[in-house]
């Protein structure tokens, strides 16, 4: 990982950790789908390792309802961690 890389990956943890702190969060694949559908959904975060076709139908999702869509540099283990949580977290909602 290069020096700028770095920075940007302890930007958005700390970012996230802002987040979680206010607690217009929502963890979970099931959950991500619900908020985008109801329009509750500004931003969406994917773990680099979520399955491709649940990471495609997200992005579709997100398309449709004009949503914003980050992919997490680190797998779902470490997107969990920024979170402040012990689990896996593959995707979220803001």
């Amino acid at each position: 990982m290069g020096k700028k890389n770095k920075g940007a990956a302890e930007s958005i943890n700390a970012r996230l950790a802002l987040v979680m702190k206010s607690g217009k969060v929502d963890l979970g694949y099931k959950q991500t789908l619900k908020d985008i559908r109801m329009g509750r959904a500004k931003l969406v975060i994917i773990a680099k390792n979520c399955p491709p076709l649940r990471r495609s139908e997200i992005e579709y999702y997100a398309m449709l309802a004009d949503t914003g869509v980050h992919h997490y540099t680190g797998n779902n283990i470490e997107l969990g961690t920024a979170c402040g949580k012990y689990f896996r977290v593959s995707s979220l909602t803001i």
